[in-house]
């Protein structure tokens, strides 16, 4: 566990900046069926960012933040390096379909991304899963709980990795606004991360804020997410701090500890490699 990673990060943010180059963008590619569904043909969407000449490139699909109620999809420029082809996905939201409808629209864009994703020379063996809030407990749940790419014939063991940033780990707090909870009320069910927690999946990196600015007990909820993996002998997880960053500002300096982890885990993952 790694624990307050501090302002320098903003130097690496520079830096980060300038690698958006270079990229074509194909974009509002449907990724499940509507059945003449007109909200799933709207919101069920996703945008592609990938450099024509580059193959077996590493992917990162990537979900956005708005307490699953808001948000749009996004391709953000600090994952767009080192080749890297960016998925950025849209999703239906509450009020309109309940979390577990919104939890399967993220497991069926990671499937089309192994389906699809070799036309643009993206690398199936190198398939990462991150987004920032809602996003990052749409990934923990995806990347945890097997059954959900089952449905759609997919091996969630078969991920490069996992890579939340701030996502809630407990029974999520609009699920529970729902049932009438207060949001300082904790609840783990089998809607919540936590409850899905094994010693068996992809590598897993864990970003958090500050504790003293994140949204409630964010960090603590990471601390005890990485705990528990730990106990379970998880070979491959890390918790990173970052000091000096609340819920909202924390996404973009987690970028290139999310670009490291890539790169780190792609290059350990390429045949003939030591690592």
């Amino acid at each position: 566990m790694m624990n307050k990673t501090g302002l320098t990060f903003l130097l690496i943010l520079i830096s980060v900046a300038a690698f958006a180059t270079g990229y074509t963008y194909e974009r509002n590619v449907p990724y499940r069926e509507n059945a003449g569904d007109e909200y799933i043909s709207k919101m069920c969407r996703l945008d592609i960012a990938y450099q024509p000449d580059v193959q077996n490139a590493p992917v990162v699909v990537w979900f956005h933040g708005g307490g699953l109620t808001g948000g749009s999809r996004e391709v953000p420029s600090g994952l767009l390096t080192d080749g890297m082809i960016v998925v950025g996905v849209e999703y239906r939201l509450s009020p309109h379909v309940e979390t577990m409808e919104i939890v399967d629209d993220a497991a069926a864009a990671v499937a089309w991304v192994f389906d699809n994703i070799g036309k643009y020379g993206g690398d199936t063996s190198s398939i990462y899963i991150a987004g920032h809030s809602a996003g990052g407990y749409l990934v923990d749940m995806v990347g945890l709980d097997k059954k959900l790419l089952a449905r759609y014939g997919k091996d969630a063991d078969k991920l490069a990795g996992i890579i939340p940033f701030s996502g809630q780990v407990i029974t999520h707090f609009e699920t529970r606004n729902q049932r009438g909870l207060k949001p300082l009320q904790p609840t783990i069910d089998e809607t919540a991360p936590l409850y899905h927690v094994r010693p068996d999946c992809a590598p897993i990196l864990i970003l958090s804020g500050d504790r003293e600015k994140e949204l409630y007990g964010r960090y603590e909820e990471s601390a005890y997410f990485y705990r528990l993996f730990k106990l379970l002998g998880h070979p491959d997880v890390t918790l990173y701090e970052l000091g000096g960053f609340d819920h909202g500002t924390m996404r973009d300096a987690a970028f290139p500890l999310a670009v490291r982890f890539i790169r780190d885990h792609t290059l350990s993952n390429r045949p003939g490699s030591n690592r």
